[in-house]
């Protein structure tokens, strides 16, 4: 049954312009857009940013909680919510952040 609910509240990976064709809550992927203004307003507890999806599409996003930890850093966001209007309201925020291993300087592997 939670499964079935979760299943019908979010239609998947979408860019915008699916999400907002669609009118259904999805998960989006993108890069925050560092040009444009981000800021959190604490009387509204409202965090604000603009962020560019993977077909370039750009969208004023706005999460109802303070700005996620290692925002600035990440490589790659993934917002989960809807779209009313031409703001994408997140309910969820994953930041993906740089891995701090690359394939040279990698952990010691032992046998």
């Amino acid at each position: 049954m939670l499964f079935l609910n979760f299943g019908q509240q979010v239609g998947g990976y979408m860019n915008f312009a699916e999400a907002e064709a669609t009118g259904s809550s999805a998960h989006v992927v993108g890069m925050w857009s560092d040009a444009e203004r981000h800021q959190y307003n604490p009387q509204t507890n409202i965090f604000t940013f603009y962020m560019t999806d993977e077909q370039g599409d750009q969208r004023r996003v706005e999460y109802h909680n303070p700005k996620p930890a290692n925002f600035e850093d990440a490589e790659k966001l993934v917002i989960q919510g809807k779209i009313q209007g031409d703001v994408f309201r997140a309910e969820h925020i994953l930041v993906k952040c740089p891995s701090k291993y690359n394939e040279t300087q990698g952990p010691a592997m032992t046998s």
